[in-house]
């Protein structure tokens, strides 16, 4: 993952900015996460809010869309290129308010950047 494209999707998907991913099922490398609760282009900083269920605890985590390794329209699932630990362990996400919080977002796109590259299995 790049700096230019932690915040926006790969260059290889045509339109996901214009779809709507919201419920699609969301995997990780290793097995699924949960699925999408809400996308936000907030300040330009695309990222999208999945809903984990009972895996975190029934938490939410917010993931930049430059994680996004694929998203399959047909089956509604979007796979991610980190693992369920690495998601995990990512900058606790607890209100709606940090997806408007700069210094939050820096925080999340910097831990995201620091992941080594991998592709979904």
């Amino acid at each position: 993952m790049t700096v230019e494209r932690i915040w926006s999707y790969a260059p290889h998907f045509r339109g996901p900015e214009a779809q709507d991913l919201t419920g699609f099922a969301v995997e990780a490398t290793d097995g699924t996460i949960g699925h999408v609760d809400r996308q936000a282009d907030d300040s330009g900083m695309r990222h999208l809010v999945v809903d984990t269920g009972v895996w975190v605890f029934g938490k939410s985590v917010l993931v930049p869309v430059g994680v996004v390794a694929d998203i399959d329209s047909q089956a509604q699932k979007v796979t991610m290129a980190c693992t369920r630990d690495e998601i995990k362990s990512a900058p606790r996400f607890r209100t709606d308010s940090e997806t408007l919080d700069p210094e939050y977002l820096a925080r999340v796109g910097s831990y995201y950047r620091s992941l080594p590259p991998r592709q979904p299995a």
